[in-house]
């Protein structure tokens, strides 16, 4: 989350300083007018900007993964920058129809539009075309604003269903592009040729790129391999699904603890799920664990057949458990425990020298699930320990100390719930772990 804090308010502070660069000296006298004024380019700045970075991350390039340490931690990036871009958005929308608000309810003389300086220089070509398309951009900005801010508050509404979010979410791409009209008519002209036309220019060619990418479904694609179905397997009082794939040649391999985005409906479209099995080239079989906690998840056991179609997408993500301790306390909450079996696999096949703790936290488990998580284990090496929730209570930060004396030497890697994971990650550094060795997947992908 540090991270992701940073690069928010990192980028929110080079748009910030360049737009300020550019306006400074401020006018010696701040009239209402001329303090709306700033606030409409200040606030454009900023919305184009967050949306901009926005579309790029929404891209999942492999190269940008290492910056924010993994793809999860992308989607959380943007997730924020869609809300600051939201906010910003209806700030600016207030700045620029505020005067007109006020004119109509009488609270405020209309002001008089002043014309360009008497020694102002005719306006060139290219500005004289952007002057005679400033209506246009208002007016398709006004709509595209409206637009963006629907699709934005239906993505941030956790009961539309997924794959309505996926397909409303793309139609952003195009108020986007929109947008990107508006904000290249309406800055000052001056303004391109300074450090805020070049950034916002800049972000903006990087977010039209995007935005092509996800219009023409070219995201993703060339990480796409087509596989079928091997095996399903229910554990019913638990709720989950085991689905074995076998790929066809071109997947390249995938590292314990990484997800995908896999496939079974196209009518229902692509749904991350952690991976949770080690590759074997030889067979050329992943396999994934899913719970219902949707409508998708939820008849996923019945819509399932052995001999289906499935595509998977992926590699991603960066919860690889690779750190320089010999140490290591691995928490897994209810289904959050997939990339520990994933690890558990690899570790059978080729073992580390990693001395392991991993601590299940459940509501329940079947006695078929927990003899294979037993089996994984110990095969892996590793110390399980077993919490059901009924039997056990919740897991604490105490209760950890008191199953591992030695907690203070080891590195904490959780999957699990956010919430759960927040408590346990400030517990722990509160009792004097380093922040820097608690890992947690942030596996929510809106």
């Amino acid at each position: 989350m540090t991270r992701i804090r940073y690069a928010l308010w990192g980028i929110l502070a080079v748009l910030s300083a360049a737009w300020l660069l550019a306006n400074l000296p401020l006018p010696d006298t701040l009239s209402f007018i001329a303090v709306r004024n700033l606030l409409v380019q200040y606030s454009g700045v900023l919305a184009i900007g967050a949306m901009s970075v926005a579309m790029i991350l929404a891209t999942r390039a492999k190269w940008l993964e290492p910056w924010l340490n993994g793809l999860d931690k992308s989607y959380r990036l943007h997730k924020w920058l869609g809300i600051t871009a939201l906010v910003v958005s209806v700030t600016h929308w207030i700045a620029a129809k505020g005067p007109k608000w006020l004119v109509q309810w009488g609270l405020m003389e209309r002001p008089k539009r002043g014309g360009p300086p008497a020694d102002a220089a005719e306006p060139g070509a290219i500005q004289a075309v952007s002057n005679s398309l400033r209506d246009t951009a208002e007016g398709l900005g006004e709509w595209a604003f409206y637009a963006v801010v629907a699709l934005i508050l239906l993505a941030l509404i956790k009961r539309f269903p997924y794959k309505y979010f996926v397909s409303t979410h793309r139609l952003i791409a195009v108020a986007y592009l929109v947008l990107v009209f508006h904000g290249a008519v309406l800055m000052h002209f001056d303004a391109w040729s300074q450090p805020v036309g070049i950034v916002t220019a800049l972000l903006m060619l990087g977010g039209v790129i995007s935005a092509a990418l996800a219009l023409s479904r070219q995201i993703g694609r060339r990480h796409k391999v087509p596989g079928r179905i091997e095996a399903v397997r229910s554990f019913p009082s638990m709720r989950i699904t085991e689905v074995e794939v076998k790929l066809d040649e071109g997947w390249a391999g995938h590292d314990a603890g990484q997800f995908a985005f896999v496939t079974f409906d196209r009518g229902e479209g692509k749904h991350p799920f952690t991976i949770a099995s080690a590759w074997d080239p030889a067979t050329r079989c992943i396999t994934f664990i899913t719970k219902a906690l949707g409508d998708y998840t939820r008849f996923l056991p019945e819509q399932l057949m052995v001999g289906g179609a499935a595509t998977v997408e992926g590699p991603y993500g960066r919860f690889t458990f690779d750190d320089s301790k010999d140490r290591q306390i691995w928490i897994g909450g209810g289904i959050g425990i997939t990339p520990f079996i994933a690890r558990m696999k690899q570790l059978a096949m080729s073992p580390g020298a990693k001395q392991i703790d991993l601590i299940h936290s459940v509501a329940e488990i079947a006695p078929e699930a927990l003899d294979l998580l037993k089996a994984d284990a110990e095969a892996a090496e590793v110390n399980l320990h077993l919490m059901i929730d009924s039997r056990d209570g919740a897991l604490t930060g105490d209760r950890l100390r008191q199953m591992v004396p030695d907690w203070t030497s080891a590195s904490v890697w959780f999957c699990g719930p956010a919430g759960f994971g927040q408590a346990m990650r400030r517990d722990l550094v509160s009792h004097g772990l380093s922040a820097g060795d608690f890992h947690q997947e942030l596996f929510n992908m809106r």
